[in-house]
């Protein structure tokens, strides 16, 4: 698989085909049993991990969304971006700062103070590609991220993830099941048992 910057690709296929399996490899959670791994130009895998901190690379590289948001319930909406900053050795200032831009980008300002369990369910994903994006990624990895919404709020939730590929040159993989996204693919990868089968151009 290439997949280029600026791109939304889908990857779709039957429970245990191996999507999150693919997912988390990509991420650098999982080693994967053969092959090479390139993000964004470094090779990070080539037979073993090429990078002994791979805490360090997915905080550099890579940001993640779930479909459980995982909004930490204890901070309120620009902490939990801000946090993802401060882990990657931000002050608290510039972290905040940093918090408030994206929320300010993705449209959800105002509800910078508001606490997890006063969010909607798509304010709540917003906050979560706030975070993902808090260390400016260059891929971000999307976990079933419209699962748990409605029609109206998954189709807002897939205009911010084309939003920030398309401006910020990000590459954003979706793993889905949700077929009334399907068309919002540049392309979409199907797996079976394991196995990529030919990318399809999405309608």
């Amino acid at each position: 698989m290439d997949i280029l910057p600026g791109t939304v690709i889908g990857l779709r296929g039957p429970s245990g085909s191996g999507k999150s399996t693919l997912l988390n490899v990509i991420g650098c959670i999982l080693e994967p049993d053969a092959g090479s791994l390139r993000l964004s130009g470094e090779l990070v895998y080539d037979g073993k991990w090429l990078r002994t901190d791979l805490r360090a690379l997915r905080l550099q590289k890579i940001g993640f969304i779930f479909q459980a948001h995982n909004l930490l319930p204890f901070l309120n909406a620009w902490e939990n971006v801000a946090v993802a900053r401060i882990l990657a050795g931000a002050s608290l200032t510039q972290a905040r700062s940093r918090a408030q831009e994206l929320l300010a980008y993705l449209g959800i300002e105002r509800r910078a103070h508001a606490m997890p369990g006063e969010l909607s369910g798509g304010e709540a994903q917003r906050v979560a590609i706030a975070r993902a994006l808090a260390n400016d990624p260059r891929i971000i990895l999307a976990d079933e991220p419209t699962a748990a919404l409605d029609s109206q709020r998954a189709g807002t939730v897939m205009d911010m993830l084309r939003k920030v590929a398309v401006e910020r040159q990000t590459a954003v993989i979706v793993v889905t099941h949700d077929e009334k996204i399907f068309s919002r693919f540049d392309r979409i990868y199907s797996l079976r048992d394991g196995a990529v089968e030919a990318p399809k151009v999405a309608a």
